[in-house]
């Protein structure tokens, strides 16, 4: 478990990382990475206590780095960040 819970934080690191250079959000790396991992750490948690899963560790990792960066706005902070300029 140790290394799975781990692993996932790798995963959902690297799945925010090419969210955002791939245009998919528009947080900003830093932010996108620290969204993602928070919906790692809460799936994962999820589903140590409630046997939540959606399959392996690594999807659920995937399907919970995913689902963060979704759920927070990323066109709200695109679109302040277009007004500054």
């Amino acid at each position: 478990m140790f290394f799975a819970f781990w692993g996932s934080l790798v995963i959902g690191g690297i799945v925010a990382y090419l969210s955002e250079k791939w245009g998919f959000t528009h947080h900003g790396v830093i932010q996108a990475i620290i969204i993602a991992l928070g919906g790692v750490i809460l799936l994962f948690m999820a589903g140590v206590m409630f046997g939540i899963s959606f399959g392996r560790p690594g999807i659920n990792a995937i399907i919970g780095a995913l689902g963060a960066l979704i759920l927070i706005p990323s066109e709200v902070v695109a679109r302040k960040r277009r007004n500054r300029r």
